[in-house]
């Protein structure tokens, strides 16, 4: 007699659909649910390497980018827990080996969420704390040297903060963003991101407008914590196009940045100053350079060069992607914009989708001097996404000359029916959600 077959395994969407019934909301900061689970799992958050807890509004991704990839040139094996993903839930765990970190494989991250969803035993929590215990439990049973962790939302309540003695708090650049939860002015979110200062950990600190490194610094001295920040302790800079770190201990002469963007040197400045810090890690100044250079974060000013979107684009154009969604982000995303423009002229087309709860009007008004054209698309199957005549409506308050389009490939399309005299540089931007579909649509998926 033929044994049963067995019984197809779920995908990973639909467990994240099943997942996602346990809460009535996506968001619900808190960690008493938290807490629970993890007392259940037999607290995988104390079993962990070393942890690196990064909170900040922009710029966490590269600084991680660059601290793993430093790490990585060292020889050391890291475990990194980052949020959202662009295209594969995978994307957000990746597992320490000796030469170089893995994504989690399908099965072995289904059997982890598995396990958190029977110890949560039908409790209300929400995916982002399943997934974050799930990130625990296989953090804790594969060895490595060190865990990057990335806050999800906030710092005070966030999921990730059940770590109790990371070995460094990093604060990259505080600015208003998620007000709904995190507070109305500067102060208030940073003092919610300031809460992963753990008692004596390092506190490494971009810079911060005046009143949010008021907040900072008033918390590491609460929790005798030693306070690295820029502009204090340690400085970065570009001389002839290189990157130039400097601290008590001596000054670096780097090569510049492959992710692209003056800020990109902020970001790689915190990353080397947070592992200055650490006596716990030894890294040469060829680890230190080889992470620079060799560091990848898709969707942070990312050249896209080939591929099935690029393909519908007009003869010749640049497209690049990045998913800026606040003020911040639009301002160092434009900033970008204009060193390309001072290094080769090109007529300027932003193609824009967001969602429904960012402010369009500060996002878009950086690019307002660079064009007066902007294409607004609906990020696809996100109920909550902006409608396009609302983002357009934002645009042409600043000036902007506005056409809707179906969908970020329609939008190429009419582009590439139109005469230019010079092939345009076109920037998609506006969303991480946006920029996972640009992604995917394009073929070239996070690795």
């Amino acid at each position: 007699m033929n044994a049963p077959a067995a019984r197809p395994q779920p995908s990973l969407d639909d467990l994240i659909a099943r997942l996602s019934a346990l809460h009535p909301k996506s968001i619900d900061l808190g960690l008493d649910r938290m807490q629970a689970l993890l007392a259940r799992l037999g607290h995988p958050e104390r079993k962990l390497p070393p942890v690196i807890h990064i909170a900040g509004t922009n710029g966490k991704g590269s600084t991680i980018a660059y601290l793993r990839a430093i790490l990585e040139a060292a020889g050391l094996r890291v475990h990194v827990y980052t949020s959202p993903y662009l295209v594969r839930l995978n994307e957000c765990f990746r597992l320490g080996c000796a030469g170089g970190g893995v994504l989690v494989g399908d099965d072995e991250l289904r059997a982890a969420l598995e396990d958190c969803e029977r110890a949560n035993a039908g409790d209300p929590i929400t995916v982002f704390e399943i997934e974050t215990a799930a990130a625990f439990c296989l953090f804790a049973k594969h060895p490595a040297d060190v865990v990057l962790l990335e806050v999800g939302l906030g710092g005070r309540l966030d999921a990730t903060n059940v770590v109790d003695a990371p070995v460094a708090a990093v604060i990259a650049p505080v600015s208003m963003d998620h007000t709904e939860f995190l507070g109305n002015s500067l102060s208030a979110i940073a003092g919610e991101k300031a809460a992963i200062i753990k008692r004596n950990a390092q506190v490494v600190c971009a810079e911060q407008a005046p009143e949010a490194m008021a907040v900072i610094e008033a918390q590491a001295a609460r929790m005798r914590a030693p306070l690295h920040a820029a502009g204090q302790q340690w400085h970065v800079s570009v001389e002839r196009g290189r990157l130039v770190y400097q601290d008590e201990r001596g000054l670096m002469d780097l090569a510049a940045p492959k992710l692209f963007g003056r800020h990109q040197f902020d970001n790689a400045g915190l990353a080397i100053a947070t592992l200055r810090a650490l006596d716990a890690f030894k890294i040469g100044m060829a680890d230190f350079e080889a992470g620079i250079v060799n560091a990848e974060w898709p969707a942070r000013m990312q050249r896209l060069v080939s591929g099935a979107l690029v393909e519908q684009g007009p003869p010749g154009c640049e497209i690049w992607l990045d998913g800026g969604h606040n003020a911040e982000g639009g301002r160092v995303a434009a900033a970008a914009l204009g060193d390309l423009e001072e290094r080769v002229s090109r007529p300027l087309v932003v193609i824009a989708g967001m969602m429904a709860n960012k402010d369009a009007g500060a996002f878009l008004a950086n690019f307002a001097g660079l064009t007066r054209h902007i294409m607004a698309v609906q990020i696809p199957g996100r109920a909550n996404a902006m409608p396009p005549d609302r983002l357009a409506d934002a645009a042409r308050a600043l000036g902007m000359r506005v056409e809707n389009a179906a969908s970020v490939e329609a939008a190429l399309q009419t582009l590439s029916r139109l005469a230019y005299e010079v092939p345009p540089r076109i920037l998609i931007t506006g969303s991480l959600y946006l920029a996972g579909h640009v992604l995917a649509a394009n073929g070239t998926p996070p690795a």
